[in-house]
């Protein structure tokens, strides 16, 4: 035998040896292997275990429709079914794609302490994002007054007891949800020379809002602002 010959008779025993290799690591193809599926395309079906090849499918749920039931169960968890409330935010669910009303509360409570703090800091800033105009009008004129007379209030935050929404509804293309708030904050206010006139720097206070949100569901702006505010006594 040839140099050559063996060097041929080599590289045919290492192929073999691949082939072999590969075929016990990947298997062999049958004929029956099941095609691969998608699980997030509402195109893609699976044959019914249960039967024999005679036509039937089950069509895999889409993404979207699960996120749906999702939000539908957010809104019967927050409000009683069959209530005013309950039909009010499944209106909202149907007419904004984006609205997710537990999603909402907890964005809610998050803007409701920004706000809260934005104002005893005088951040305007913070503030003309958050709210309407004519809210931000009403709070800007307070902030005013008290730095008029040289006021300074110091606050903290301690937390949000209670959280709900109490009402909700769409007129026309105008989203609104009113939520009720029940948080603790200590705050005192100063005058110009450093003497309390108001609050008690030491002391927690409960207090209770309820702050309607409206936003325009057909706008790219997925945020929502503060319209009106009312405090419970």
């Amino acid at each position: 035998m040839g140099s050559n010959d063996f060097i041929t008779l080599f590289f045919l025993v290492a192929a073999v040896l691949i082939f072999l290799q590969l075929r016990s690591v990947l298997g062999r193809r049958t004929g029956n292997e099941k095609p691969p599926v998608d699980p997030y395309s509402p195109r893609d079906v699976l044959k019914n275990p249960g039967a024999a090849d005679d036509g039937k499918v089950v069509t895999l749920p889409r993404k979207e429709a699960a996120d749906d039931d999702q939000r539908v169960a957010d809104a019967d968890a927050l409000a009683q079914p069959g209530s005013d409330l309950n039909e009010a935010l499944k209106a909202i669910i149907k007419a904004d794609p984006s609205f997710r009303p537990r999603e909402f509360l907890e964005g809610a409570k998050m803007a409701y302490e920004m706000i809260v703090m934005a104002f005893a800091d005088g951040d305007r800033k913070t503030l003309k994002g958050l709210l309407s105009k004519e809210v931000f009008d009403g709070f800007d004129a307070a902030i005013r007054e008290r730095e008029a007379k040289g006021e300074v209030v110091k606050s903290t935050f301690v937390g949000i007891d209670k959280s709900a929404i109490t009402n909700a509804s769409l007129k026309q293309s105008e989203a609104q949800v009113t939520i009720r708030i029940v948080s603790q904050l200590i705050s005192a206010t100063f005058d110009k020379d450093g003497k309390l006139i108001d609050g008690d720097q030491e002391a927690v206070a409960d207090v209770t809002d309820i702050w309607t949100f409206a936003r325009d569901i057909r706008s790219r702006d997925p945020n929502w602002k503060l319209i009106a505010t009312e405090s419970e006594q």
